[in-house]
């Protein structure tokens, strides 16, 4: 079947009676959000749980989208009205919902003026952020700016046309500031730990590079209350567009693939005021730490050792390495004897569902959740998923082989060569670098230390721990000999 009409505001009337779409007036709604980073997580996250709100008639809440580097979401939504489809699957098929409260869709670098004049609109009461950790700008090890990043280096000298979400938020911040608007509240959906206060220290410390007075007023009267977030969104590829305008009978140029999981908990902190998203599901709670923990650490751990050992042996997705000898097994293990003791006891959450959950959703055949795209970025991301639980089993006299095993596979794969002998397309800041150490070096002992002395990765700690470095070294000396698969099993069978 082939579809040449788009989706759009007027061609909504003609869809199928299965696939949800907007029931309100999309013309009467106004902005209350700019969310920086208009990628597919937050959209099939965050503006599901605010196109409910809409839908449940308060309009106050619509989304303006900024892309802060890319063209890419705008052309492809501009077109349609800013509607997409999110594509929820699993065994049982697949449900359809056009979500509608993305109602503009910005390009920063196009026209950095505009976006600023759009935070700045005293209507915005929420800026929310999902640009990955590295869009922070910061040390990964310490949670501080980054003062040298090139990007914080140009929005210092030209606060009026930045280029980082950190630039145009206190840029915003001080033209609120100047005409007497009620500040807003900055909400970070990225996966970091304590991300609301990661956010308020490299956004505090930036201001008061800017100006102390500033710097005192960020630190004093903005809220940046901290959140979990939790589904699962593979990358939208031509085959998924293909299907979904079929089922729609129109094209849509970006639908959203995701499972039908979703999880937010978000602490109550929002003085400027803010949707009633728990009426789309969202938990509000007085500290979202524990919960963040449970997330990054079991989930998200879990999804890196999956992701670098995965695409090492050879599997280009999360349920393909799931269902390979060995893999399941391991992540279990992970989870249960090395992970699982170093969490909080949670009231209302019961952790051994909560992995039973864990384990059929990497193994869920419907998505299509490329070991890459998940290996992307590992430096931002290692520190949270792996380090911080390995400091927490050292400090108990505890082992920890399979998380060593997890940093090893990363450093496998970020070194930038397969078991092949192929290149990988390794995306991450430190890309570059990170093969220049690997191409130095000559034995799997020399590659670990070179990756050691890392410290916006390791920190100054983790590499005076003998005991660290001879797992990880042992275990990044198996893989470069034996090969991820064979070691997944060894490590299980010891």
């Amino acid at each position: 079947m082939t579809t040449t009409q788009r989706l759009s505001n007027v061609t909504l009337k003609s869809l199928p009676a299965s696939v949800q779409r907007p029931i309100y007036d999309r013309t009467a709604v106004t902005p209350g959000i700019v969310h920086l980073g208009i990628g597919a997580f937050h959209r099939a996250h965050q503006a599901v749980y605010t196109d409910t709100v809409l839908a449940d008639g308060d309009d106050r809440w619509g989304i303006v989208g900024a892309s802060l580097r890319s063209t890419d979401t705008r052309d492809a939504l501009a077109p349609q009205d800013g509607l997409y489809t999110v594509a929820a699957r699993d065994g049982d098929g697949e449900r359809l919902r056009v979500v509608g409260s993305s109602i503009d869709q910005l390009v920063a670098p196009e026209d950095p003026e505009h976006l600023l004049e759009t935070m700045a609109d005293p209507r915005v009461k929420v800026i929310s952020l999902t640009v990955t950790e590295k869009g922070y700008c910061h040390s990964p090890s310490s949670g501080d700016l980054d003062e040298g990043h090139p990007d914080i280096r140009h929005d210092l000298a030209m606060p009026g046309s930045p280029r980082s979400a950190i630039g145009f938020i206190v840029e915003a911040v001080a033209r609120r500031r100047a005409a007497g608007a009620t500040p807003f509240t900055l909400l970070s959906c990225d996966n970091l730990p304590a991300n609301g206060r990661t956010l308020k220290r490299v956004v505090t410390r930036f201001a008061e590079l800017r100006d102390r007075d500033l710097g005192s007023f960020v630190a004093d009267e903005i809220a940046c209350p901290s959140t979990m977030v939790d589904r699962i969104v593979p990358a939208t590829t031509d085959a998924d567009r293909q299907t979904v305008s079929k089922s729609l009978g129109l094209t849509d140029a970006w639908p959203i693939m995701t499972e039908p999981f979703s999880q937010w908990v978000i602490e109550d902190d929002f003085p400027a005021g803010r949707p009633q998203w728990e009426a789309a599901g969202a938990t509000f709670v007085s500290n979202v730490d524990p919960y963040e923990l449970m997330k990054l650490r079991l989930l998200n751990g879990s999804h890196s050792t999956l992701a670098y050992l995965g695409y090492l042996a050879g599997h280009e997705t999360v349920s393909d390495t799931m269902s390979a000898p060995g893999f399941a097994v391991l992540i279990s293990g992970l989870m249960d004897e090395e992970v699982t003791s170093t969490l909080p006891q949670l009231p209302g959450i019961d952790l051994s569902a909560y992995k039973t959950d864990l384990m059929a959703r990497f193994s869920n055949p419907a998505l299509r959740h490329r070991t890459w795209q998940i290996a992307m970025d590992g430096s931002q991301k290692i520190p949270q998923r792996l380090l911080n639980t390995i400091r927490d089993r050292i400090k108990a006299g505890a082992p920890f082989a399979r998380l060593a095993l997890g940093v090893a596979a990363w450093i496998r794969y970020a070194s930038g060569v397969d078991e092949k002998g192929a290149v990988i397309d390794v995306r991450d800041p430190f890309a570059a670098a990170m093969r220049r150490q690997a191409e130095s070096v000559t034995s799997p002992t020399e590659l670990a230390s070179a990756f050691f002395n890392m410290e916006q990765v390791f920190g100054t700690d983790l590499p005076r721990e003998q005991e660290f470095r001879s797992a990880v070294e042992a275990a990044l000396a198996q893989l470069m000999r034996d090969g991820a698969a064979a070691t997944v099993t060894q490590v299980i069978s010891p």
